[in-house]
């Protein structure tokens, strides 16, 4: 059904505020309204300006005043936009799992409770796959869900999981939609990777040459779009066409590689963290010793979307800025 009263979390990021503008400009919503603890960039607040429909709400979707927004607002679409698998700074992983799962909890709960709701889109992760040795070539949508870790990014991507598909159960009238985002790049995103393929020697662990995948933020908000506004029940993988090697990206990012004795990364990733150059996880860690690759044929055939960019071609887009901006620095 047509979503009229839309709410998308998490609009502090750079996935959550350029969707809050995105769907501002697409005609036939009557009111668009953003909920995050602190306001989207400002970039997306002067956009915000000159769109009567979107509004910004400062609130913390795990406090019970969301419950009253969404009923008083009559909110029947929920866009939770908010989980991210891998934060570029030093993000530590209580905090994280307190957006993320709790956050996402307290969502579910207002959703349930609501009368109005109809819609419910979430922005998850191909972590939820999990990277080790045993994990299979290519992850269709029906693969297991197993965390990389005991704790961290990509368990709590699994729980997050397990709590929509709980509340889908239970609200049998509502529409839910589950996206799996590869990693996200883009010229202008602070990610990870654009961290980490900025490093003036990227360490890697020794033997280990990883298949990876990306995905283009410009891809992901236009199938976050395309899930709000059209009827796209499911599960999906999102990622670009083709793969590469962890090799190959450094290369193609200009960098060199220096390659550790496997017990040395916690140390050295210890080190970047506390200086928040880059959050080198044990999830980020075990997915460069044995990488990720996802099926897409259920995106194109049943979501009846094909990615614009192919992985090489969002990263080689995100290198070509991230240079650029180093080459500026340095003049």
């Amino acid at each position: 059904m047509p979503s009229n009263i839309v709410l998308v979390t998490g609009v502090s990021g750079e996935l959550g505020g350029r969707l809050l503008s995105r769907l501002g400009a697409c005609p036939g919503f009557d009111r668009i309204v953003g909920v995050d603890t602190s306001p989207p960039s400002r970039g997306v607040l002067r956009q915000l300006g000159r769109l009567g429909r979107v509004e910004f709400v400062r609130a913390d979707i795990r406090n019970p005043l969301l419950a009253k927004i969404m009923t008083s607002a009559k909110v029947d679409t929920v866009v939770h936009a908010g989980p991210m698998c891998h934060p570029a700074g030093s993000g530590g992983d209580s905090s994280a799992k307190e957006t993320n799962v709790i956050g996402t909890m307290r969502l579910l709960a207002a959703c349930q409770n609501s009368p109005y709701v109809r819609k419910l889109v979430v922005a998850s992760t191909t972590a939820v796959y999990g990277a080790s040795p045993r994990s299979q070539a290519v992850f269709t949508e029906d693969a297991e869900l197993i965390p990389t870790v005991a704790s961290g990014y990509s368990k709590d991507a699994v729980e997050l999981e397990g709590y929509v598909r709980g509340f889908a159960r239970r609200r049998l009238d509502v529409e839910v939609t589950t996206l799996r985002f590869a990693d996200i790049v883009a010229p202008d995103f602070d990610t990870v990777f654009s961290r980490y393929f900025s490093l003036p020697l990227v360490p890697t662990v020794l033997g280990f040459d990883s298949r990876l995948q990306f995905l283009h933020a410009e891809d992901a908000l236009a199938v976050l779009e395309r899930a709000t506004t059209e009827e796209k029940p499911g599960v999906f993988n999102v990622a670009g066409d083709g793969v590469l090697t962890l090799s190959q990206a450094i290369r193609r990012a200009g960098r060199a590689p220096l390659p550790l004795p496997r017990l040395a990364m916690s140390p050295v990733g210890k080190v970047l963290r506390n200086a928040r150059t880059v959050n080198v996880s044990a999830d980020l860690v075990r997915l460069l010793n044995f990488g990720r690759v996802v099926d897409t044929t259920r995106l194109t055939r049943e979501f009846g979307y094909s990615p614009r960019w192919t992985t090489r071609q969002a990263f080689d887009e995100a290198v070509r800025a991230t240079t650029s901006l180093r080459g500026r620095l340095r003049q």
